[in-house]
């Protein structure tokens, strides 16, 4: 296996666990405001927050996969 395609899969893996994390927040998010829907500003912007740092941590693992490999 050449250090190009082993890149390509930690990419894969990096975008998928992205997906699956994002979705999570989402759907936990809309747990919380059909149990509170008073504290819907509260539960989006912590959503939201939660969103792009999990977006962001995964950039940089596709940026370090890429560089790496």
């Amino acid at each position: 296996m050449d250090h190009l395609s082993v890149a390509a899969i930690g990419m894969g893996l990096v975008v998928i666990g992205a997906g699956i994390g994002i979705g999570n927040i989402g759907a936990k998010a809309l747990e919380s405001i059909a149990r509170q829907p008073e504290a819907i500003s509260d539960i989006r912007s912590n959503m939201i927050l939660m969103a792009a740092l999990v977006e962001g941590t995964a950039l940089i693992a596709i940026i370090l996969a890429f560089l790496l490999g």
